[in-house]
């Protein structure tokens, strides 16, 4: 699990995070990004051996850089579990950003998760190829993720898919409607793809629908040379990943500021 870890602190932090974001600064150890004109993110390698106070610093540093943006509308800072980071939750917290759920980060083998799984009749699974099937999709995981901003990532996306050949969304449509939805994304430079942003219209869970869709990028990720996968995963689809031989090496908790 280790080798899994390290893997991930060195090869898909900061860089791959931000790559697709319209702007991107260093304040020390930290990276600030601004996606879709009005969303910022944080995020890091490490946070440099700094203590409790030096941590708060860092986080006022952060935070003043975004609000001298008016046109940034939230702030996500990306914890992971596995960090050195005495004092953050306590320092994000008193300066407004709210605790999301952690999710899982789990890495495996690629051949894994390449699995035949039997759909039920009349649902079918293939990429996405227009803009209308991306804003469907983006409809369907906003309302699973309680997500307002659900839109203005669709846009982001329908645009990223134009042009990234390392990106794609797969879909699992029934009756006409996107019921499941996931992205295969390549990482540029390394072993590894990123399996996100996984998803099933409530009324279809549990039918196997997801654990195809998965099975699909894997097969995918596995024709493009991918040799890992990596999934930041909620409660609904860790277990799914862990029977297929995924790992969990640590966690990732999103704490969100949102300007008032």
């Amino acid at each position: 699990m280790q080798r899994f870890l390290d893997a991930y602190d060195s090869q898909l932090r900061t860089g791959p995070e931000t790559a697709h974001a319209s702007e991107v600064i260093r304040r020390g150890p930290l990276h600030l990004a601004i996606f879709g004109g009005h969303r910022g993110f944080i995020t890091y390698v490490d946070l440099g051996g700094a203590d409790a106070v030096g941590i708060g610093a860092l986080v006022d540093a952060a935070l003043d850089h975004f609000r001298s943006r008016p046109e940034v509308t939230s702030v996500e800072w990306k914890a992971r579990g596995h960090d050195v980071a005495p004092g953050l939750h306590e320092a994000l917290v008193s300066r407004g950003f709210m605790p999301e759920e952690p999710e899982s980060i789990m890495i495996g083998e690629a051949t894994l998760l390449a699995q035949t799984v039997d759909l039920p009749d009349g649902v079918e699974i293939r990429l996405a190829t227009t803009d209308e099937e991306v804003l469907a999709a983006g409809e369907m995981q906003g309302a699973a993720f309680d997500d307002p901003d659900w839109r203005s990532r669709a846009e982001a996306l329908i645009e990223r898919l134009r042009r990234d050949e390392g990106a794609e969304l797969w879909i699992a449509v029934a009756e006409g409607a996107v019921i499941c939805a996931g992205r295969l994304e390549a990482v540029a430079g390394t072993e590894f793809g990123g399996l996100w942003g996984g998803a099933t219209e409530p009324s279809w869970r549990g039918r196997g629908i997801y654990r195809a869709l998965t099975a699909e990028r894997a097969r995918s990720a596995m024709a493009r040379g991918i040799r890992y996968l990596q999934s930041d995963s909620t409660e609904f689809s860790r277990p799914i990943l862990e029977r297929a031989g995924l790992l969990k090496v640590s966690t990732t908790t999103p704490y969100v500021w949102r300007r008032a």
